[in-house]
């Protein structure tokens, strides 16, 4: 099975991507790898926009044909937009789960938080890609 792991991106052992944004913020999503497992994708649920999470708190559920999986937020902030085309177009998950796939945006409450996340090698390893 090949899978993607952009190099410009910070992974969680939980399967999450990240991006940090010009302004600060830090974009959510699953990975390639994740979205792959769970197969076809017919539900998500995100987090609503003001919530604040610490790091691991439940952020979501993502629910495909062959099961359902929790989504946590891999860094504690404050939530601050969500990717409400999800709600009609879950499967988009599974053709971009890097593009139009996202799920939340986050405003880190430390953003040395982020030094500590996987890079795509590291995630790679983590997965056995």
């Amino acid at each position: 099975m090949s899978t993607q792991i952009p190099s410009d991106l910070k992974y969680v052992a939980s399967h999450e991507w990240l991006r940090v944004e010009a302004d600060g913020s830090v974009t959510v999503g699953i990975t390639d790898h994740a979205q792959s497992l769970l197969g076809d994708v017919v539900f998500v649920e995100v987090p609503g926009v003001g919530d604040v999470l610490a790091e691991d708190d439940q952020a979501g559920v993502v629910e495909s044909v062959k099961s359902a999986s929790d989504v946590y937020a891999p860094i504690a902030g404050e939530i601050v937009a969500v990717n409400e085309t999800l709600a009609d177009t879950p499967d988009t998950v599974n053709s971009d789960p890097y593009g139009a796939g996202w799920f939340f945006r986050i405003k880190p409450a430390n953003a040395a938080d982020l030094d500590r996340l996987m890079d795509a090698a590291a995630y790679g390893q983590e997965i056995g890609a």
